[in-house]
C-alpha cells in the first residue's frame, strides 16, 4: 500500500480506536445518559462529595482563593467549575487517589482518595451523575478532552 494511501487507513485507524475506548469508557462509566448509572452516582455523590462540593455542585465559597492553611477550597463540579476542563482518566484517578498523588509534590490539599472507600463502578457512577448535570456543549468538549488524552 502507497503512503499517500495509506495515511487514511491509519487515520481511519485512529479514530476507531479512540471510538472504541471511548465507548468502552461509556460502558464502564454507564455514562451521562444512562438514568440507573445517573441515580447511582447522586446517591453516593450525596453520601460522599457534597459535604465538600455542595449538594448543588457548587464548591466552597471563593473556590478560587486559597483557605488560611493555603490550601484550595473544593471547586465546583458544575459547568462553572474546572471540572469539564479534565480527561476522564484524570477525573477517575484523583477521586480514586486523591488529589495529592496528582499534583505537583509537597501539594496540599484536603481531597481524599475515595478508592478504599468506593469501588471502580462506583466511582464512574459519581463521574457520571456530575457529567449529567453539564450542558451539552461542556460535556462534547470535555469527551473532546478525553478522547485526546486517550490518543
Amino acid at each position: 500500500m502507497s503512503r499517500v494511501k495509506a495515511a487514511p487507513v491509519a487515520a481511519a485507524a485512529a479514530i476507531l480506536f479512540a471510538g472504541a475506548a471511548g465507548a468502552w469508557w461509556a460502558t464502564g462509566t454507564g455514562g451521562p445518559d444512562n438514568g440507573e448509572q445517573v441515580a447511582t452516582g447522586r446517591a453516593l455523590y450525596a453520601d460522599h462529595c457534597a459535604s465538600c462540593h455542595g449538594a448543588n455542585l457548587e464548591g466552597q465559597p471563593d473556590w478560587r482563593t486559597r483557605k488560611p492553611d493555603a490550601r484550595m477550597p473544593a471547586p465546583p463540579h458544575d459547568a462553572s467549575g474546572h471540572t469539564w476542563h479534565h480527561p476522564d482518566e484524570t477525573l477517575f484517578a484523583i477521586t480514586r487517589d486523591g488529589l495529592a498523588k496528582h499534583a505537583p509534590p509537597g501539594y496540599q490539599t484536603d481531597m481524599p482518595g475515595f478508592g478504599g472507600t468506593l469501588s471502580d463502578k462506583q466511582i464512574r457512577a459519581v463521574l457520571a451523575f456530575i457529567k449529567s448535570t453539564w450542558p451539552s456543549e461542556v460535556r462534547a468538549r470535555q469527551e473532546t478532552a478525553s478522547a485526546q488524552a486517550r490518543r
